[in-house]
C-alpha cells in the first residue's frame, strides 16, 4: 500500500517563472497542512529556458518535490503519462504549471475523492481564453460527444484527480497516440465534477499552439470515433445525390428543350465530383494507416534523462 496519500503531477515546458509560484500555492493549501504525505512531481518536457535550474533548486530544498526530465520535448500527454506512471500516491492530481488550473480547488477535489469519487473532473465554468479558442473547443467537444460512445464533457481538460485503482488501469492502456481525456472516460469508474473559474495565465505565453491543439483534437477523434469514416460516407452520399441531380437536369434539358450537351461535359462533371471525393477518402485512409504504422513501431512513449528524489 502506498504511504503517500496524494501525488500532484505537473508537466513543465519553458515555465521558469511559474514553477515556484505554483509550488508556493500548493504547499500553502490548508489540506496539505493536514496531509503531510504528498509529493509534487514536475515533468520537465525538454524545456529550453531555465526551468531545469529552478526545478533542481526546488528539489534540493524540499524532498517532496520530485523531478522527471525528458531527453527532449515529447509532448504534454507523454509528460502527464510519465508523471502518473512514476507517482505513488493513493490519489493522483494532474494539472498545468501556468496556474490556469488554480491550486485553490485542490482541497475540494480531495474532499470529493474522500467521499467516494474515483475520478474528479474539473470543469471550466468560465475561461479567459480568446474567442476563437473558446468557440473551437466548444464545437470540438460537441462533435466528439455526438459521434462517440464516450461520456466526454465539454470544458474538461487534463486537470483531474484519479484514484490509484484508476491509475493502475490507465497504465495498462498502451497506445502511443495518447488522448488521456478520452482514455480516462473510456475506463468508466465513479466520478464527480467540480466547476471552477479558469483564470488568466500570469507569466509567459501558452506553449500549446494551434498545431498542437489540432493534433490533440485529431487524436481524440481518430482514437475514439469513427467520425472521419462516417464523414466520408455522408459526403459520398451528398456527392452522389448532387451528381444524380445534375445528370437529371441535363437529361431533362436535353430531352424536353432540345439542349445539346457534349459528352465531355457529362463526364467532366462526374469526374470532378468523384476526384474530390477520392482525395478526401484517401486522406482519411492515410490518417488511419499512419496511426497503425506508428503503433507498430513500438517506440517508447518518452525517454527519461534523469530523476531526482525518487526512491530506487
Amino acid at each position: 500500500m502506498s504511504q503517500i496519500k496524494v501525488s500532484i503531477v505537473i508537466p513543465v515546458f519553458n515555465e521558469e517563472k511559474n514553477i515556484q509560484l505554483i509550488y508556493d500555492k500548493i504547499v500553502s493549501l490548508p489540506c496539505f497542512k493536514e496531509i503531510d504525505s504528498f509529493e509534487i512531481i514536475y515533468v520537465n518536457d525538454g524545456s529550453t529556458d531555465n526551468s531545469n535550474i529552478v526545478l533542481r533548486a526546488l528539489a534540493k530544498n524540499d524532498n517532496k518535490v520530485k523531478i522527471i526530465s525528458f531527453s527532449k520535448n515529447f509532448g504534454h500527454q507523454a509528460a502527464l503519462t510519465a508523471g502518473i506512471e512514476f507517482s505513488s500516491g493513493k490519489a493522483v492530481i494532474t494539472m498545468d504549471c501556468d496556474l490556469q488550473d488554480p491550486p485553490d480547488v485542490i482541497t475540494e477535489m480531495i474532499d470529493k475523492w474522500e467521499k467516494g469519487a474515483e475520478i474528479v473532473y474539473m470543469r471550466r465554468n468560465t475561461r479567459k481564453d480568446k474567442f476563437f479558442k473558446r468557440f473551437t473547443a466548444r464545437l470540438y467537444y460537441k462533435i466528439l460527444k455526438k459521434f462517440t460512445d464516450l461520456k466526454i464533457y465539454g470544458d474538461i481538460g487534463d486537470f483531474r484527480l484519479l484514484d490509484r485503482i484508476v491509475v493502475s488501469e490507465l497504465l495498462k492502456l498502451n497506445e502511443k497516440t495518447r488522448y488521456l481525456r478520452g482514455m480516462v472516460a473510456w475506463l468508466g469508474f465513479n466520478y464527480s465534477i467540480v466547476d471552477y473559474d479558469r483564470p488568466k495565465r500570469i507569466h509567459g505565453k501558452t506553449n500549446f499552439s494551434f498545431l498542437k491543439m489540432s493534433r490533440l483534437g485529431m487524436a481524440g477523434i481518430l482514437n475514439f470515433s469513427l467520425l472521419p469514416l462516417r464523414f466520408g460516407l455522408i459526403l459520398g452520399l451528398i456527392t452522389i445525390f448532387t451528381g444524380i441531380f445534375f445528370i437529371g437536369y441535363i437529361t431533362v434539358d436535353s430531352l424536353c428543350f432540345d439542349k445539346i450537351y457534349p459528352l465531355y461535359k457529362w463526364l467532366s462533371v462526374i469526374t470532378f465530383i468523384f476526384v474530390g471525393l477520392l482525395f478526401i477518402l484517401i486522406w482519411i485512409l492515410g490518417e488511419y494507416v499512419g496511426r497503425t504504422y506508428d503503433e507498430t513501431k513500438q517506440r517508447p512513449l518518452f525517454i527519461v534523462r534523469d530523476k531526482i528524489n525518487f526512491k530506487e
